[in-house]
């Protein structure tokens, strides 16, 4: 029951009838209607006027007039210049509700399967500290992502690449054997990514006051970095590892071992997950022996100092290091083997990278090494590039311990989402504690995933905690109390016994055949979200309609209204309300409580 499909099939139908011409319903412009004007669609007919050698509005008036004659569903019509204007009937309406309401999951394509496969990478943290605010943004962008073109009909593997080896993973080793008198997640109290973060926050501690004294020596700067014992120990431990060091190998394993109990729990807190884990640990050798093989062919070159560059100027590009002189590999060289992994590991149609936009220049050229290397999917790669987020302090730095936990982050939501629920006067007091906690629990994270999301994601953007968790305006909490209250309507609809079969009422409102129009866009703004790669689409959907039903809910009666076939219809409105927030909050991330 696609409205705009008949629409345009019958103004196609129209035009042959009165013009005497076929019309691809492609080349028919319907819109819908301005707010200012009277009418649901818009049609555009300059492009008929070398067919009806009419003015605008004369041929508007004359397509107007046949398509009311022949289509039931077109109540009447207005010409405003070269612009028909259409209204449709409100039975219409309560016809499409109905088919709404019997169709499940309605604004998604069902998997089948001959469905595409892609694939989207997200998180990609370093093993080195605990997931930060930034982290959160990718994580949330990644899953929604992720639902998002599994609503449009995809088979999605979920990925996440480790970064568990390289020059930072060997700080942070380097300052636990140093300093950590065999510190533990059992003997600390801290959990795993959490002590490894301060380590790593030590190294840089040590290291710059290392420098300082190199510098009162009379060194440069540069002369300094170049002369520091402890980054010269850490680049060696990196060689040793990569040399398979037995000891530094096993420190290693443990290390990240408790880094990883860590990101689980960081992980499963805020509701995202993955269907394949890679780690740097296996896939950079494949980037290597790649790269190595590259060089043979000539694709890449080897300096003198033994390091080896792919020369990218005649891409418009610069040069670019694939392997020190030491022939340590470099991140490039672990995304090259990566994606040959995931390539041999699947049958990828897509692969999409969720990574930030300070890497665009990194897959630009990862998409043109692929492609010099042979691999045909080099060039179809996608980077859903996004901005960066900021707070009011300004810009966050892991080494200086500047960051903001993505752990803390949480508890500070969840905090905030209690002590403005008893601000608000107590709606939940006939609840349990553990009732309580669970819906602030919600609130809490609903409010931080909604912020995050329904910001174009190509933007940088400021975090402010108190303001995503107001229950008024474009929030999570709106949208959440928006469904709860249509929840609370239906049971006690039920309660009380209403009726809910009902024949169409014999009129109804301009506002509830607004509500229907929106609810019958979601299929087409979860086609466009995922055309678009735009979870903020659908976030700002979700609030749009909730808004509208809130309005509707203020100006009318449902359980008190007296007319029985009104309040059922009503009621069945609210229902499905309440089905699209849950559908589309859910392609979010973001859960909906039952009540608030």
């Amino acid at each position: 029951m696609n409205l705009e499909i008949t629409l345009a099939q019958s103004v196609a139908e129209a035009i042959k009838q009165l013009y005497g011409a076929e019309v691809s319903t492609e080349k028919i412009q319907l819109q819908k209607t301005r707010k200012e004007f009277e009418g649901d669609f818009t049609l555009v007919v300059f492009p008929f006027l070398a067919l009806s050698k009419k003015r605008p509005e004369e041929t508007a008036q004359e397509i107007g007039e046949q398509l009311k004659n022949s289509l039931p569903i077109i109540s009447s019509f207005n010409v405003v210049k070269g612009f028909l204007n259409l209204a449709i009937a409100p039975s219409y309406w309560v016809e499409l509700l109905k088919h709404i309401d019997s169709t499940e999951k309605w604004g998604t394509i069902p998997v089948t399967e001959a469905s595409p496969l892609v694939m989207v990478e997200y998180s990609s943290p370093n093993t080195n500290k605990p997931l930060h605010l930034g982290h959160i943004r990718n994580n949330l962008l990644g899953y929604a992502l992720s639902n998002i073109i599994a609503a449009n009909g995809n088979k999605v593997v979920k990925t996440n690449i480790v970064n568990d080896r390289g020059i930072h993973i060997c700080k942070s080793m380097l300052a636990w054997q140093k300093w950590g008198n065999g510190e533990t997640p059992a003997s600390s109290g801290k959990k795993g990514d959490h002590l490894i973060g301060d380590y790593y926050v030590a190294f840089d501690k040590h290291y710059k006051a290392e420098l300082s004294e190199l510098m009162e020596k009379g060194l440069s700067k540069e002369e300094a970095e170049a002369a520091s014992p402890l980054m010269a120990e850490a680049r060696e431990m990196l060689v040793k590892w990569e040399a398979g060091d037995k000891e530094v190998r096993a420190l290693w394993e443990q290390m990240n071992g408790w880094v990883y109990e860590g990101f689980d729990e960081t992980y499963k807190r805020l509701g995202v997950d993955f269907d394949k884990i890679y780690y740097e640990s296996d896939t950079y050798l494949v980037g290597k022996e790649t790269v190595l093989g590259g060089l043979e062919k000539g694709i890449f070159y080897r300096r003198e100092d033994e390091s080896v560059w792919a020369d990218l100027t005649g891409d418009g590009l610069d040069e670019k290091l694939l392997l020190r002189s030491d022939g340590t590999s470099v991140y490039m060289t672990q995304d090259i083997g990566t994606a040959q992994l995931r390539f041999r590991d699947y049958p990828i149609d897509k692969m999409v990278y969720v990574v930030g936009n300070e890497q665009n220049y990194h897959f630009q050229v990862l998409s043109l090494l692929l492609d010099k290397l042979g691999f045909s999917w080099g060039k179809g790669l996608v980077h859903f590039s996004y901005g960066m987020v900021e707070l009011p302090e300004g810009k966050m730095k892991s080494r200086e311990g500047t960051v903001v936990d993505a752990d803390d982050l949480m508890d500070e939501m969840i905090n905030t989402a209690r002590e403005t629920s008893e601000e608000l006067g107590g709606k939940l007091s006939d609840l349990s504690a553990e009732e309580k906690a669970e819906i602030n629990r919600i609130i809490g994270l609903g409010a931080l995933k909604y912020f995050m999301l329904k910001v174009d994601a190509r933007r940088n953007m400021l975090f402010n905690p108190k303001e995503s968790i107001d229950f008024n305006g474009n929030t999570g909490p709106f949208i959440q109390y928006t469904y709860a209250r249509t929840r609370s309507i239906g049971r006690k609809a039920a309660e009380a016994g209403a009726k809910t079969a009902f024949t169409a009422p014999e009129s109804i409102s301009e506002k509830e055949c607004n509500i229907i129009r929106m609810l019958n866009e979601f299929p087409a703004v979860v086609r466009q979200a995922g055309t678009d790669y735009s979870p903020s689409g659908i976030a700002n959907y979700a609030y749009e309609l909730a808004r509208e039903y809130n309005q509707f809910y203020h100006d009318y009666s449902i359980l008190r209204e007296e007319n029985e076939e009104t309040k059922a219809f009503r009621l069945l409105l609210t229902d499905n309300v309440g089905k699209v927030i849950k559908t589309a909050m859910n392609l979010l991330g973001i859960e909906v409580p039952e009540r608030m």
